[in-house]
């Protein structure tokens, strides 16, 4: 304390004021509650609600099933084919791909996570859906999952994996929702590689076979690889914003350089593989074209200054990732 000054006192006004209003130090907590829907907010619109469904994700839904397949067919024999399985498969992943997207959209808006978001609007943070419509959209999506699971699990008559379900539903909600959301911890990535990586890939080829490969473990790693790339590239975009919220996703607790870095590996690697299975498949040699898409996203990625570059670099991803999926399953497959 310098000589002469003296100590400040307590803004007992300003706590007390917190104290009523339920805000505290913490910036996500200050935020929290959505935004009361002003006149100048128009109710959302059917675009809005396919926007909320986030379709440029689905491709990393898509990918792993795909790979699953072409495993399976593998494993089975030349021109066996599951198709009734395969649709029911990729339905699972679709619909939990979009069920998780509208929860995060409900958990993230009454959280107060997307009063610092700077992207496109969302539905309950931006007022223009109510959060409980948010929500129940969201259930039914998670609904339309576990019908199409248990009819997975009905044809297949691999009971336990209802248990598998369960957990996948469990974790896609407890991403941003609950009292301790994983997401907010820096786990997302770890859980992205495991349910959209090795869950969706080796749970497509056993529910077909009954049995899972080598070529569905290492596909199910790249593609696993390459949906963490798409995370962390999205959370690298918003490392200020969220750091702001107080949610500490992976690219926060890296920095921004070791999170672009993360990023290069994540999306890289899994050409390693596929430069593996050309030794076994000639055709996957066609999955190298999707490098095409890939080296642009790096570099996009490791010199971007701005929001909009690294949404180009996100799209570059996930399509680079559903192309991925595609020739490698094909790859297999034919």
């Amino acid at each position: 304390m310098a000589h002469g000054s003296r100590p400040k006192r307590p803004n007992t006004q300003q706590n007390m004021s917190n104290k009523r209003t339920g805000t505290s130090g913490n910036p996500a907590r200050r935020h929290t509650g959505v935004s009361k829907n002003p006149a100048h907010v128009k109710p959302a619109t059917l675009g809005d609600w396919v926007s909320g469904a986030r379709l440029r994700t689905l491709p990393l839904a898509i990918a792993p099933v795909a790979i699953g397949t072409g495993a399976a067919v593998v494993a089975s024999g030349p021109g066996i084919f599951h198709p009734v399985r395969a649709v029911l498969a990729l339905l699972v992943a679709l619909f939990l791909q979009i069920a998780v997207n509208y929860a995060n959209d409900y958990s993230d808006g009454i959280r107060g996570t997307d009063a610092f978001r700077v992207g496109p609007a969302r539905l309950t943070g931006s007022g223009a859906a109510k959060p409980a419509t948010v929500l129940k959209v969201a259930l039914v999506f998670f609904g339309l999952a576990a019908v199409a699971g248990l009819t997975l699990v009905i044809l297949s008559q691999h009971w336990w994996l209802l248990a598998v379900g369960a957990v996948a539903i469990l974790a896609a909600w407890f991403y941003t929702g609950g009292k301790k959301p994983y997401g907010y911890s820096g786990l997302g990535e770890l859980f992205v590689f495991v349910f959209f990586g090795l869950v969706a890939t080796l749970g497509t080829t056993y529910v077909q076979v009954g049995t899972i490969n080598t070529e569905s473990w290492l596909g199910a790693v790249g593609i696993g690889l390459i949906s963490c790339a798409v995370l962390m590239v999205n959370n690298i975009r918003d490392i200020a914003t969220d750091a702001a919220a107080g949610k500490r996703t992976l690219a926060v607790r890296l920095g921004n350089r070791a999170a672009r870095v993360a990023y290069c590996v994540f999306l890289l690697v899994p050409f390693v593989i596929v430069g593996f299975f050309t030794l076994f498949y000639p055709l996957a040699f066609f999955t190298f074209f999707m490098l095409l898409l890939a080296l642009p996203a790096v570099l996009i990625t490791v010199t971007a200054k701005t929001s909009r570059e690294l949404i180009l670099a996100l799209k570059l991803t996930s399509f680079a990732g559903l192309g991925y999926g595609l020739l490698l399953g094909l790859a297999f497959a034919l």
